[in-house]
């Protein structure tokens, strides 16, 4: 049996080495595009499947494939990665001073077994000014990343709280990848 991480994020295959797992990265290729009208747990369900459902078809069944996506959700609208510096700056500003939603949705397949589950974190940013709105951006780090931060990063200093699983945030819910893990028979401990 084999593990594969269906993603190219730093940050996944960093909190899978924490846990001491052996895995391969095989980075799902499809698009990115979520089901219309639909909310948050829906969308990334949907997501996270097609990744897991699209690597699952090339790599043999005795293998554990394991697929996430996250988002940022906030009034009601998907905040994805921002296209361009200018999108990021807007997400910045509607997210500075606010709570909002992050959304990770995983999904595992080993052999003809599927599980998924969605978990969902709140986040708490400070007010923002725009000078360190442009700081921030002229750094890099929020362009591939949902809702244009990283709270691991530099953007850390802009959280004020966060309510549920810090690691949803970072893009993979520990806790409950390894209880879905665990039902599958791999065992982290």
């Amino acid at each position: 049996m084999q593990m594969i991480l269906a993603s190219g994020s730093p940050r996944r295959r960093e909190l899978l080495e924490m846990l001491g797992l052996e895995f391969e990265v095989c980075p799902a290729k499809g698009g990115e595009h979520p089901p219309e009208h639909a909310g948050p747990e829906e969308i990334v369900l949907a997501l996270s499947e097609a990744k897991a459902r699209e690597v699952a078809e090339h790599s043999g069944s005795e293998n554990v494939i394991i697929a996430a996506d996250t988002i940022v959700w906030l009034d009601g609208a998907l905040l994805g990665k921002p296209h361009d510096e200018a999108e990021a700056a807007w997400m910045l500003g509607a997210l500075s001073g606010r709570e909002h939603e992050v959304w990770t949705g995983v999904c595992i397949i080993k052999g003809d077994e599927k599980l998924a589950g969605a978990e969902r974190t709140y986040v708490k940013f400070r007010d923002l000014t725009e000078d360190e709105i442009s700081a921030y951006i002229a750094t890099g780090e929020p362009m591939d990343k949902a809702g244009a931060y990283g709270a691991q990063g530099y953007a850390s200093i802009f959280v004020e709280g966060i309510r549920g699983d810090f690691f949803n945030v970072m893009g993979l819910p520990i806790c409950r990848l390894g209880k879905m893990l665990d039902k599958l028979g791999v065992k982290l401990l």
